[in-house]
């Protein structure tokens, strides 16, 4: 049959699969500073502590190293999603000083570089996903986009902080960009050892400093690994084949909302992952609290109906490929249905891109528009959205159909 394809920006195409690139490591490229301290803390982690914790467990006040192992994995854990991430990285809203300080701080506590360095690797990131210039290219391997990366970094190799100047312009950046060593030891290490050994002493301290200090690390470290290695390797791609990027809503529960990371990837900008209202993304909810505290601002949101098409665009995708290889008849009304369903989508879908950017426009040239033209603009643009979802809806329930008769 003939299938009318829905006509949108972006690509229709094949799946981006996941890695057939090899990589061999050389020895002089190793990094060895940071290659002991990321094997060293695991090892700390599941060797020292439990050692520390079978010979002194009964001495310390498990509420207490709990609760603050649990408070800096928020803290430490929230300034990589939120701060570096979120705001810094992709702009995805503005934020007051405190907000920023905070996030700054903290994220020094990951120990994963200054926020001017992970956000020009993550920017980068993006840039150039799957490409040789990405730092983590998922195509290189599994260990490589984990870890590897950050181990065999090519010494002289670092590319220059280019492509964060608008972040050099905060003082603040800039300060947590010279200190941050000192402010990740002091606080990330530091601070869980002093309120040990002020409740309990030496052995307290020690035990803050394996539990609220390296153990929560290592779990903060490798949170962000993963969105860098799994979410590149299993899930779904919900909106968009353009690159490996999956959504995964288990690594979403451990990520605070990062592993919907195929939503992410199409739509950088925006400030949520979790776009659906039951999908679990703290960071996005930690923004909102922020917002009504009038601590942040100007959130970034994506339009419903841009992503609901991006949806369809790749169900689209999907459908195609099963009607190649499907061979037994098909119901001719249910492809008629779906056929002036998909015409009927293009048609609202470039009727409301269109309308929406003559509003914009008229918005932006108020001195050359009367008032009364824009109001008149704003209720075309308010039909057209209403048009396109009625229009969206139209389509999902032919799809239904179409996809039954597959079955």
């Amino acid at each position: 049959m003939q299938m009318h394809r829905l006509r949108v920006r972006g690509r229709v195409g094949p799946p981006a699969h996941t890695p057939t690139m090899t990589i061999q490591y050389r020895l002089q490229d190793l990094r060895w500073p940071s290659a002991i301290f990321l094997i060293g803390t695991v090892l700390t982690t599941l060797v020292g502590l439990p050692i520390f914790l079978y010979n002194f467990g009964g001495q310390i006040n498990w509420w207490l190293h709990g609760a603050m192992f649990v408070g800096m994995f928020i803290a430490s854990g929230l300034s990589i999603t939120l701060g570096y991430h979120r705001l810094f990285s992709h702009l995805s809203f503005k934020a007051k000083w405190p907000v920023r300080l905070f996030t700054l701080i903290f994220g020094a506590t990951a120990m994963e570089n200054s926020a001017l360095e992970w956000c020009s690797d993550h920017r980068r990131h993006h840039k150039h996903t799957d490409d040789d210039d990405d730092p983590y290219n998922i195509q290189k391997g599994f260990f490589h986009a984990h870890m590897g990366w950050v181990i065999f970094r090519p010494i002289g190799g670092d590319v220059p902080l280019t492509n964060v100047d608008d972040l050099k312009a905060d003082p603040v950046v800039r300060w947590q960009h010279k200190w941050w060593g000192v402010i990740g030891i002091g606080v990330g290490f530091g601070l869980p050892a002093l309120i040990g050994w002020l409740a309990e002493g030496g052995v307290g301290a020690v035990a803050g400093l394996l539990i609220g200090g390296v153990a929560r690390q290592v779990m903060v470290h490798h949170m962000t690994f993963f969105i860098n290695s799994l979410c590149h390797t299993l899930g779904k791609q919900t909106y968009s084949t353009k690159c490996t990027a999956k959504d995964s809503w288990f690594m979403a529960l451990f990520t605070f909302g990062e592993g919907y990371h195929n939503f992410h990837h199409e739509f950088q900008h925006d400030y949520r992952n979790g776009v659906k209202p039951w999908q679990f993304d703290p960071t996005k909810w930690s923004i909102r609290v922020l917002e009504k505290l009038r601590l942040v601002s100007n959130l970034r949101r994506v339009p419903n109906e841009t992503i609901a098409v991006a949806e369809i665009r790749e169900k689209q995708r999907q459908l195609d490929e099963r009607l190649t290889v499907h061979k037994e008849t098909i119901c001719e009304k249910a492809q008629r249905l779906f056929n002036e369903a998909q015409e009927q989508l293009t048609a609202a879908h470039e009727t409301w891109e269109a309308s929406k950017k003559e509003y914009t426009r008229a918005m932006r040239q108020q001195l050359d528009t009367t008032k009364e033209q824009l109001g008149e603009l704003k209720q075309q643009m308010e039909q057209s959205v209403l048009e396109l979802r009625q229009a969206i809806r139209d389509w999902h329930s032919a799809h239904q159909g179409l996809v039954l008769q597959l079955a």
